[in-house]
């Protein structure tokens, strides 16, 4: 372990960290962003626990001092790292408000959101690695359903729930049950070599909607 690595327990799962910035040093944040996305990308080459410091540092251009300077160690990086990848996601959603849209298209939509390559197509590999890292550290899957997987799956139950009210879906449907479902197919394809994840979404709303709607015509 490079020295100022920290073990994953160094912080409890969740936490929010800030980086020191030494006085009379302002951050630059195209710099930050470099680091950040070398983080992402070794934790899909690596993972967690074969990741270091030093070859982040190299490949981000930086040297291992910088990365110290702005956290005190791996685990709070990887924290900002994954919560850099879950705003973005949510930044490249369209401007929809599915409250407003038609029963089929909002259902499709939410599913669509629930799609864990929505934003990184590399997003599968590292939600698998996080599950191999379990044993060894349990707080970075704990992280992950948190910040990323409870959202996604929060936005489906709503809209399905809201659905469900409005009498566009089964009253006797088991909107949580079907949410997992929902959530699995996409790991589901991966492991049968089905990448293309728009075109499955499409395929599984689809689906789904004949089976779950009052009115297959709205």
């Amino acid at each position: 372990m490079e020295q100022g690595e920290r073990a994953a327990t160094a912080g409890p799962p969740g936490a929010e960290t800030s980086a020191p910035t030494p006085a009379g040093r302002p951050r630059d944040p195209a710099l930050d962003e470099a680091i950040i996305l070398a983080t992402r990308r070794r934790l899909v080459l690596d993972g967690y626990s074969k990741m270091t410091l030093g070859d982040i540092a190299a490949d981000a251009g930086v040297s291992r001092p910088t990365l110290y300077r702005r956290w005190p160690g791996k685990f709070e990086l990887v924290v900002d790292a994954l919560d850099w990848g879950f705003r973005a996601q949510r930044e490249s959603y369209p401007t929809l408000e599915l409250a407003d849209l038609p029963p089929h298209q909002a259902f499709r939509e939410a599913l669509r959101r629930v799609d864990p390559c929505y934003f990184n197509p590399d997003a599968i590999i590292l939600q698998g690695g996080f599950m191999g890292e379990q044993p060894r550290a349990p707080e970075l899957l704990e992280l992950l359903r948190e910040r990323a997987v409870e959202p996604r799956l929060t936005l489906l139950l709503d809209v399905l729930r809201g659905l469900q009210e409005r009498g566009h879906v089964r009253a006797d449907l088991d909107i949580d049950t079907l949410t997992t479902m929902c959530f699995g197919s996409f790991f589901g394809a991966f492991l049968r070599g089905d990448t293309d994840g728009a075109a499955l979404a499409e395929r599984v709303a689809e689906t789904v909607w004949r089976v779950i709607a009052v009115d297959t015509t709205t």
